[in-house]
């Protein structure tokens, strides 16, 4: 598989990581440049951001704050927003913005953003760096369709749920998601960076404008929010989807929910829990993200414990070799 994968590595340009468990055995290769203007090659343990795959962690801190009774599944939004953010439905529940299924307009709308690498916050990205920092570019996206009626990917309602669950505990949303998933999953080198502060063995993201590669410092959030940024390992996620179906971030009876299909979406062979894609017809979970200089997707199974994950820091670089790995699975 080594000489194959190498192939399709190099006829991708691919810059990142791949890590593959199965049967007990652990296979991980690293590839391209983490710096390239320094030449730093990335290795195993490189950091990389994962951009929506942080959804996963999100979903986990709110599940652990409704199981301590902090929130309610479906608890309304509104009891927590006040007066912000009036163009959400007041019927709009937890339980729907975990799902995607509370139709609030979003302010990273996927179906009108067709290329991350082209499109530019609203905002300068340094005012980004805490969650309440959102609340104005959240704000002026009518619903778009009624709360609970139907599926719909919405970036801006994972960073409702942050700052839900920033308000309801008291505790930041950082620091929240580190005590209540990272911690208890032992996930020692995850984190929100800072894009202008990354520190070493960490992978800059890159993307490539009039046959330039740049930095990704102007394209993203300075620090990762509720609906992705957090930075992570191919270890890491490994240890994530371990502690996740052992029970040791939220119970068995939570892990059930959250894998459990609440919206088919045929058209892309894929269903989704509460924070996790869902394959159309396998037992497989996924993590998946995409933004500018950032590519990431995690495939596990849970009866078998296979995993493979691709991690790469370019906006393009993982699909072709998750699609090979899948093949060879």
């Amino acid at each position: 598989m080594e000489a194959e994968l190498d192939e399709v590595a190099r006829a991708n340009d691919f810059s990142g990581v791949v890590r593959v468990e199965e049967d007990g055995q652990v296979f991980e290769k690293a590839y391209g440049l983490a710096h390239r203007g320094y030449g730093i090659p990335n290795t195993v343990d490189t950091r990389f951001a994962i951009a929506s795959g942080g959804k996963g962690f999100t979903a986990l801190a709110v599940v652990s704050l409704i199981e301590d009774g902090t929130l309610g599944y479906d608890t309304k939004v509104r009891e927590f927003l006040g007066e912000d953010l009036k163009l959400i439905d007041d019927e709009v529940t937890v339980g729907q913005l975990l799902a995607h299924r509370s139709g609030i307009g979003d302010y990273l709308d996927e179906e009108v953003i067709t290329d991350f690498n082209d499109y530019v916050l609203p905002v300068p990205v340094q005012n980004l760096r805490d969650i309440e920092q959102y609340v104005p570019i959240l704000d002026g996206y009518p619903q778009k369709f009624p709360p609970g009626t139907q599926f719909g990917y919405n970036n801006g309602g994972y960073i409702v749920l942050s700052l839900i669950a920033e308000r309801a505990s008291g505790v930041p949303y950082h620091d929240l998601v580190l005590q209540r998933v990272c911690e208890p999953a032992g996930l020692t080198d995850t984190d929100f960076l800072r894009s202008d502060s990354l520190g070493a063995r960490t992978a800059i993201g890159y993307l490539l404008i009039d046959g330039e590669w740049r930095t990704n410092v102007f394209n993203l959030p300075i620090r990762g929010g509720g609906d992705g940024g957090i930075f992570t390992t191919a270890a890491d996620v490994s240890a994530l989807w371990k502690a996740f179906f052992a029970g040791r971030i939220v119970s068995p009876e939570w892990v059930a929910e959250m894998v459990k299909p609440h919206s088919e979406i045929p058209e892309d062979k894929l269903r989704y829990g509460l924070g996790f894609w869902l394959h159309g017809s396998r037992n497989q979970v996924q993590l998946v993200g995409q933004d500018a200089g950032v590519s990431f997707k995690t495939v596990h199974e849970p009866e078998s414990g296979v995993t493979r994950t691709v991690l790469g820091n370019t906006a393009d670089g993982v699909w072709l070799v998750a699609r090979f790995l899948n093949t060879r699975g």
